[in-house]
């Protein structure tokens, strides 16, 4: 049996908890799981956080990853926190333009820009 491996590698600034996943593939239902453990379990950490997602390193996911995006989101705003995304592939970026999520989502090119904006409204 081989170790577990991080999905995630969270990091604490002054304006965010940048969340930025680890895997270049999220396609397995038990990966998806993990993450939503994972990521739930930091965002329960308390209220009125932002939170900032960092795709820079996935470079595929399934489509069952979108309802955890949507979990995620609930949750954060649930507990009175905000949540941007940022470095999404191009390729990702338009399932997300098809699925209508970039209506529903904050959508940064990077990391730099979603800090900013997050830091820009406090």
């Amino acid at each position: 049996m081989g170790a577990l491996k991080p999905r995630i590698r969270v990091e604490y600034t002054d304006d965010a908890t940048i969340i930025a996943f680890v895997d270049e593939r999220i396609l397995d239902q038990t990966d998806i799981q993990d993450l939503q453990a994972s990521i739930l379990s930091v965002v329960e950490q308390g209220e009125h956080m932002n939170f900032i997602l960092d795709f820079s390193n996935v470079r595929f996911l399934s489509s069952a990853v979108l309802g955890l995006l949507l979990r995620i989101s609930k949750r954060v705003y649930e507990r009175d926190g905000r949540l941007r995304l940022c470095s999404i592939d191009p390729k990702i970026y338009q399932i997300f333009k098809i699925t209508r999520l970039t209506k529903i989502f904050d959508i940064y090119k990077d990391l730099e820009t979603a800090t900013r904006d997050l830091a820009a409204e406090d």
